[in-house]
């Protein structure tokens, strides 16, 4: 590979399926009462699910330097394509700018206007274009074009979390609280929104489901589309989405479920699903 590949840890991707495919993940920052989990960040801290609080933060200029020169040097010097999370959702685009600016021109940095499998997908096929002997502006280039064909779709059982930490604007956190809606949300020019309102969370599940569903049709190549599926702390939700999926999306070429992870877990809370949709080759 003469064309590196870099990410955060917000893309949810394994670190086996990260390192098999040469991907290097920076680690963005948790802190779960007071103590910073960076070094775990893809692992949710045991103790996070007794309440304790969590908040986030974005790599620093520093922290992204030091991972696109050491990507830069494994990739001979031809050059670094680093995908990271939407700048609408995180101060990490900013930082990574500024280290790309520090390390050279030879860092190209894509705003992914996603999170999740939605950054994951795009940096996996950016992965295989650069194993395939592409050049830094035709990686750069296919990252672009992969980061904007995921779609992605979450419910969650309360909006408190993300109005906390505002990734959801107060009235739409209210109209799920106060009228005990279950709303089903989306990423939509990089931010996350209100897609639908529902009234219980089996139904807000179908509606997932659904939204997943008609993006498939949307999205779906010649290869058939990818699906993964997120979840905070409640696995067997996922699994229960899944099999819809499965048996509502033919041609699939993929279909996992992961784990959100502590960064995007602290911001979405315990109960979330999410449904991420993309084109089949990677």
């Amino acid at each position: 590979m003469t064309v590196a590949v870099v990410t955060d840890s917000s893309s949810c991707l394994p670190a086996t399926l990260a390192a098999e495919r040469g991907i290097s993940v920076v680690p963005l920052h948790v802190l779960v009462d007071g103590i910073d989990h960076r070094e775990s960040v893809d692992e949710i801290p045991e103790h996070s699910a007794s309440g304790s609080p969590m908040t986030t933060a974005g790599a620093s200029p520093g922290e992204l330097a030091e991972v696109y020169a050491a990507a830069l040097e494994r990739s001979r010097g031809d050059g670094v394509v680093a995908l990271h999370i939407s700048r609408g959702l995180s101060s990490t685009w900013e930082a990574a700018r500024q280290a790309a600016d520090e390390v050279g021109p030879a860092v190209r940095v894509v705003d992914s206007g996603s999170a999740g499998m939605g950054l994951g997908f795009a940096a996996l096929t950016a992965a295989g274009s650069a194993a395939g002997g592409a050049d830094l502006d035709t990686v750069y280039h296919c990252a672009v074009a992969a980061s904007t064909t995921s779609r992605c779709f979450i419910v969650v059982d309360r909006l408190d979390h993300l109005r906390r930490g505002g990734r959801i604007g107060t009235a739409a956190a209210l109209l799920g609280t106060a009228l005990a809606m279950k709303p089903v949300l989306h990423i939509s020019g990089g931010a996350l929104v209100l897609r639908e309102k529902t009234r219980t969370s089996s139904k807000a599940l179908h509606k997932l489901v659904d939204a997943a569903v008609a993006a498939a049709s949307e999205v779906g190549d010649d290869s058939g589309v990818a699906l993964a599926v997120h979840h905070m702390l409640c696995a067997e939700r996922a699994d229960d989405v899944a099999a819809m999926l499965t048996a509502r999306i033919p041609g699939f070429t993929s279909i996992d479920v992961y784990p959100f992870g502590a960064v995007l877990g602290a911001h979405v809370g315990p109960g979330a699903v999410g449904v991420v949709v993309a084109p089949g080759h990677r």
